[in-house]
């Protein structure tokens, strides 16, 4: 029977259930701080490496926190996630501003922050310098291949996603940006996103470390860092095999000795800004069965819905269901789980083989910590729900609290109608 382990006892869920309304996202500190101390090492050969954790996968201060303490950065894409980055204790080199569309206010918050500006588009070069009148002493571009590489599911294929420059845009970028007085340079792609091949990334790296090479000897510059984005995906299956991060670690770094040392161009510096691994295996939605249901089907209905995690609705994602004190039943039910939105997609698991559930049930959803709680929504006028921190000694935190009907319509006017 394939299972995923909890880092709670049924004692001590339920204990935060009668404190703690369901449903909830509880996050695990000491898996977090693991994946962190991982990722690190994996990397620790590199002249500087750091991880700009994506904020938008979980965009909490109280998570950030212990992210920085791990010695990560942030990985921002709008104005709130570079406030929340700011309130953090996160500036300068702690910050990668990757945007597209960008409003003028947003590189400006970026730009007195001091972060890493990351343009995705060659016309957002004139357009800095307008907004602005002159350039960043820094620029990174984003690199989109196209058909040169392939994508995956979530992202997209590189020739149908709108992000980053093209191969002759990124050469005329740097010589425009030479020209017009930037000193420091840095190489950035984003391709794919939940990828569990570990050599997808070691090709990244080769793509991007040939290109330095290109570019350096082309345009006449010196590249500082390359970052070599994210994507790095979790086991959602309990069958499937977790990326191994030390490999790609160790293939990212042969390239690096093939390719980058060789050509002179060495220390160059390496980046990632992974979110998904970090957060993502060690968030979990903690939620209870209300009401069973049999027609056509059998369901189970919970207190959540996918105003809670709307990846099973978005993208027919799996993740794994345990039932609280029913973990060594046998799984000879098969159910819908589903929520209470006026959605048919309003659904968790689509005939999941489940132990018998009762009303009152706990139901633990899994590697819920990433695009979760982040992707809530008020739809139908559900409230988000509370986020909670399960620390190292123990005893658990509330870190966001549930929303209420107050916060819902604080800003309709009631007086004028």
């Amino acid at each position: 029977m394939a299972i995923k382990s909890l880092p709670f006892t049924q004692h001590q869920i339920e204990s935060i259930c009668a404190t703690h309304p369901t449903p909830f996202h509880l996050y695990d500190e000491d898996g977090i701080r693991s994946v962190c101390r991982r990722l690190n090492a994996a990397f620790s050969w590199a002249p500087t490496y750091k991880n700009f954790f994506a904020v938008k996968a979980t965009p909490n201060p109280h998570l950030l926190k212990i992210i920085k303490e791990e010695g990560m950065g942030a990985d921002c894409s709008s104005i709130a996630e570079l406030i929340l980055s700011e309130k953090t204790g996160m500036d300068g080199a702690y910050i990668m501003f990757t945007s597209n569309e960008t409003p003028a206010n947003e590189y400006k918050k970026a730009i007195e922050l001091g972060a890493f500006i990351n343009l995705d588009d060659i016309t957002h070069i004139p357009f800095l310098e307008k907004e602005f009148g002159h350039l960043p002493e820094l620029l990174c571009f984003r690199y989109n291949p196209g058909p040169l590489r392939g994508g995956n599911a979530i992202i997209g294929t590189p020739e149908e996603a709108k992000y980053g420059f093209t191969r002759e845009q990124l050469f005329e970028g740097y010589r425009l940006a030479k020209e017009k007085g930037v000193k420091r340079f840095g190489l950035h792609t984003m391709l794919a996103s939940n990828e569990l091949n570990p050599e997808y990334f070691v090709e990244t790296g080769r793509m991007l470390f040939e290109l330095v090479v290109e570019i350096s000897k082309e345009v006449g510059i010196k590249f500082e860092f390359v970052n070599l984005g994210g994507g790095i995906g979790v086991a959602y299956r309990p069958e499937q095999t977790p990326v191994d991060l030390e490999r790609v670690g160790a293939g990212i770094r042969e390239q690096y000795e093939k390719i980058i040392t060789p050509a002179g161009l060495a220390p160059l510096n390496i980046f990632t800004e992974n979110g998904r691994v970090i957060l993502g295996p060690n968030g979990y939605l903690v939620t209870r069965a209300l009401h069973e249901k049999h027609i056509y089907r059998d369901y189970i209905g919970l207190d959540a819905c996918m105003a809670n995690l709307m990846r099973p609705a978005l993208y027919g994602a799996y993740h794994h269901i345990t039932v609280v004190g029913k973990e060594n039943q046998p799984l000879d039910h098969t159910y819908d789980v589903v929520g209470s939105l006026c959605e048919n997609n309003d659904k968790f698991a689509v005939q999941r083989a489940l132990p018998k559930i009762e009303a009152g049930d706990l139901l633990v959803i899994h590697d819920a910590g990433a695009h979760g709680h982040a992707m809530g929504f008020n739809y139908n006028g559900k409230l988000r729900s509370a986020e909670l921190l399960l620390q190292h000694d123990g005893s658990v935190k509330q870190i966001r609290r549930a929303e209420t009907l107050d916060d819902l319509f604080a800003t309709l006017d009631f007086t004028t109608l």
